[in-house]
């Protein structure tokens, strides 16, 4: 076997195993930034629009949670 060869097959068998440490590695996290605080922050941010919308109309914004979301709409 030649030098050229050897150093070929070397450079195949470590991409091949590189690649295939990508494929069977853990699965990425639904949403690693994502923290209470985040949650808070953005639920907060969509009642103010929510609210802000419903007044537009002369009405108030309710939250109702369902299905692990929270869902805004106008009432009286």
């Amino acid at each position: 076997m030649s030098p050229s060869t050897f150093r070929t097959e070397l450079l195949l068998t470590g991409w091949a195993a590189l690649a295939g440490g990508c494929v069977m590695g853990p699965p990425p996290l639904d949403n690693p930034t994502s923290s209470p605080r985040a949650e808070q922050r953005s639920e907060a941010r969509a009642l103010e629009q929510a609210e802000a919308e419903c007044a537009a109309k002369g009405k108030h914004a309710v939250a109702e949670r369902s299905e692990g979301e929270t869902l805004y709409h106008c009432a009286d």
